[in-house]
């Protein structure tokens, strides 16, 4: 059953008994239902989790202040807060890894290890620019020489999936999220990390780890799964529990 958290900003779902010893972030456009079977193994096992839905996706509302993962990290320390008093492992996959990076770097004593899966973490310092007819578009849109539906079109035939399908201020959240590279969060990480990745992953394929880990501080694992795509917590949502029952014990 859902229940709100941070003062209505998050819904989320419990399972198993006891104190919630597992906190779940979903990647973007996605909700905390994709962890729902690691959750119920976990449950099986006698261990508690939550599974949020993230500000703007499933049961949780939009933000009303556009931010990238570091303004979703500070949004999730209320209902962290209202969970437990005890640290957590933490796991992010996407979207939601960034935002528990970010959050274990400002709340160490929350966070007992992180588990991450599927993250784009540091920018690879190569940006391609826009289409020059895209940029044609959105310099007369500036002018005023074209009007917001033409530069809608243009937006829409050149952006993203994830920016097509985006809009209000989702869409500008977005566009502050794919502008923020976490090394310096990651050097500031106490907290054990350990690392899930599909062989089969494209939005930050297994290659680009190697650009994270100098930035690690701490002890850290890399586990890649063959065959295994971006939606390893659904794809393999064994793999995920394996990490955290690991994670767990070693942090006792």
């Amino acid at each position: 059953m859902l229940r709100a958290y941070g003062g209505g900003k998050f819904f989320g779902e419990q399972y198993g008994p006891g104190p919630v010893q597992v906190v779940f972030l979903h990647g973007w456009a996605r909700q905390g239902r994709d962890f729902a079977e690691a959750a119920q193994r976990l449950a099986n096992e006698g261990i508690g989790s939550l599974t949020l839905d993230l500000p703007g996706f499933g049961s949780s509302p939009a933000p009303t202040v556009a931010g990238g993962a570091r303004l979703y990290a500070h949004e999730l320390l209320a209902p962290m807060e209202e969970i437990t008093s005890e640290p957590v492992v933490l796991v992010g996959h996407s979207f939601g890894g960034k935002i528990a990076t970010v959050f274990a770097a400002n709340q160490p004593a929350l966070v007992k290890a992180l588990v991450l899966t599927g993250v784009p973490l540091v920018h690879s310092g190569v940006r391609s620019k826009p289409a020059l007819r895209f940029r044609f578009v959105r310099f007369l849109h500036a002018k005023g020489l074209v009007g917001d539906q033409r530069m809608e079109e243009a937006r829409q035939r050149h952006g993203s999936t994830d920016y097509r399908n985006s809009s209000g201020i989702m869409r500008d959240v977005l566009v502050a999220v794919v502008n923020e590279s976490y090394e310096h969060e990651l050097e500031a990480v106490h907290a054990p990390i350990y690392m899930v990745w599909g062989g089969a992953e494209t939005v930050a394929p297994v290659a680009d780890v190697s650009r994270a880990t100098p930035h690690m501080r701490v002890p850290h694992s890399l586990r890649v799964v063959t065959g295994v795509g971006h939606f390893l917590p659904i794809e393999a949502p064994g793999e995920l529990v394996a990490a955290i029952v690991e994670a767990i014990a070693c942090s006792r």
